[in-house]
């Protein structure tokens, strides 16, 4: 009952998010998104071409192909060349796919940090102030968690998918692995409110853990958002925000249950 209860809350948090961002002029943390998609694609563009070319003049080196002289020497540089350079990009598309959602956490974190002190202030009418040592430890804290949590889920989502190979039971499996992703997720979105109660990450571990249905509920959309393909993976930024927002009224929603006005400011 208490999960169903709190991934409940986990959902509609989100449509409070969406209505508390535009009413309180937080619109603005939109931006960050778009200039990390803009950074990422450069950064894909540079890197996979400066990989291309490094492991393209290796590969020259090892086979001597300067010196090839044969008919058709010509053409199968050029198809060697077009092939590694497919493959390369494909390899960045997959690897991004795959641990994008953490990227995005990662180097999201200092943005988080923020937005998420804002929209408490704002709920509370309590200010922080600004101390840049905190603030740097609150963003080194994101980072460390989302690392951990990347592992923790990475070693999940082996184990389920070598249980999908098992008959009947192995059909979980996938659900079960998207259901770990969302947890693991909305882990890192509630931190920002938990770090500011001055838990440590045993304690917060503890506080989601308890609230797994919460976890999960803040952490959905952001999930399915990153399972949509080609597109997915430039959305769920965007997302993001929201789950920052959706995180933090969740949390206080839970410690506040008899206050919903708080939320509607």
């Amino acid at each position: 009952m208490q999960l169903t209860k709190n991934f409940t809350i986990g959902i509609n948090s989100y449509g409070e998010a969406i209505s508390f961002i535009f009413k309180n002029r937080l619109a603005g943390f939109f931006l960050f998104p778009i200039i990390f998609n803009i950074l990422v694609f450069i950064f894909g563009v540079w890197g996979t071409s400066e990989l291309s070319n490094w492991a393209l003049s290796h590969i020259n080196s090892l086979m001597n192909v300067s010196s090839w002289d044969f008919f058709g020497a010509k053409i199968l540089s050029i198809t060697i060349e077009w092939t590694l350079w497919l493959f390369i990009r494909i390899l960045f598309f997959f690897f991004y796919v795959w641990f994008g959602g953490y990227i995005i956490l990662i180097l999201m974190s200092p943005v988080y940090a923020l937005l998420s002190e804002k929209t408490e202030e704002i709920i509370t009418g309590k200010k922080f102030d600004f101390n840049f040592q905190q603030f740097i430890g609150d963003i080194m804290r994101g980072i460390r968690l989302a690392i951990q949590n990347l592992f923790i889920e990475l070693g999940l989502t082996i184990i389920f998918f070598i249980i999908g190979f098992i008959p009947i039971i192995g059909l979980i499996a996938p659900f079960a692995i998207f259901i770990i992703a969302s947890y693991f997720y909305g882990f890192s979105f509630i931190d920002y409110s938990l770090e500011r109660k001055k838990l440590n990450i045993k304690s917060t571990s503890q506080f989601v853990s308890n609230n797994g249905g919460l976890a999960i509920g803040n952490g959905l959309l952001f999930s399915l958002t990153l399972a949509i393909p080609y597109i997915g993976i430039l959305l769920a930024g965007f997302v993001s925000i929201i789950s920052v927002v959706a995180a933090t009224l969740s949390v206080k929603r839970i410690e506040n249950p008899g206050n919903s006005h708080l939320f509607l400011k």
